[in-house]
């Protein structure tokens, strides 16, 4: 198993698949790298990093002071000195994504362009509730078949999701054991979370302005409760060449197979190409 060491020595868990353009994929709040395994297969002349950040999946689980977003962004350029890699291109997926928007204020000569999935500069209220309903508390179902069903019958902002998938997504969520589902997170990233609960959110659109002359993707999901249909138009509005797409039949987030975020994706990746054989 690989690791980098963060500042503070924290062990932070990474893959490096592939070779070619490289992309660093970043996955949401409570999540890991193996949020990226349906995308994957379809990646060519793609240098494949995931990273588990702190709190999360086999990195070290280190407390709610150190979960925060510019932690976790400096933990990125941890990983990228690691690598030995100057620049790259972040796909960041909800959670993801505001780490790459950090990182733009604060490490912007480190990227080569940003992806952002299901999300943006406003994170709906509505979404963030969802979030808290469930963040740091284990599944009542006893084991991953169960919780695939459940996950089924409960996630109707998504259509058309195998039986397969649901199962695939538990998986990568809960551990399986004798005494119930554990979680394959620090519960305690509820206590990061919480406190800031019903205060106002900082303005993220400074944050996304720095992301001018980087290539930039976004994709929303259709009936996503995190990444509003006005924000997105006022994204595209600032960033007229960015390429963007919704996703019918999913919410907050979209898989990344689909063909509609595979189409963006490749549009995405050839922009950075680009980008990477510019001349300094």
């Amino acid at each position: 198993m690989s690791y980098a060491l963060a500042g503070d020595g924290a062990r932070l868990f990474y893959t490096d698949e592939g070779a070619g353009l490289p992309v660093l994929a970043l996955a949401g709040l409570t999540r890991n790298g193996g949020d990226f395994d349906h995308l994957a297969p379809h990646l060519t002349n793609v240098r494949l990093i995931r990273l588990d950040a702190r709190g999360r999946g086999r990195s070290d689980w280190t407390g709610p002071s150190t979960y925060s977003i510019p932690q976790e962004a400096a933990d990125v350029v941890s990983l990228l000195d690691h690598l030995n890699l100057p620049k790259v291109a972040i796909l960041g997926t909800s959670r993801g994504g505001l780490v790459a928007m950090g990182l733009a204020a604060t490490a912007r000569d480190r990227l080569l362009g940003v992806a952002l999935n299901d999300v943006g500069p406003v994170i709906e209220a509505k979404g963030l509730g969802v979030i808290a309903g469930y963040l740091g508390r284990r599944p009542a179902q006893p084991t991953w078949e169960e919780a695939a069903r459940t996950r089924a019958k409960l996630w109707t902002h998504f259509r058309d999701v195998p039986h397969e998938r649901w199962l695939h997504e538990v998986r990568n969520h809960y551990e399986e054991t004798p005494h119930g589902l554990l979680l394959r997170y620090d519960p305690r990233l509820r206590d990061a979370f919480l406190p800031d609960e019903g205060a106002p959110l900082p303005d993220l659109w400074p944050f996304f302005d720095l992301l001018a002359g980087l290539p930039l993707a976004v994709i929303r999901g259709e009936t996503s409760d995190i990444l509003s249909p006005e924000t997105f138009a006022e994204m595209q509005r600032r960033r007229p060449d960015m390429v963007g797409t919704e996703v019918p039949g999913r919410g907050h987030v979209p898989f990344l197979d689909e063909p509609e975020s595979l189409s963006a994706i490749r549009a995405w990746l050839d922009l950075c190409r680009g980008a990477a054989a510019a001349p300094a």
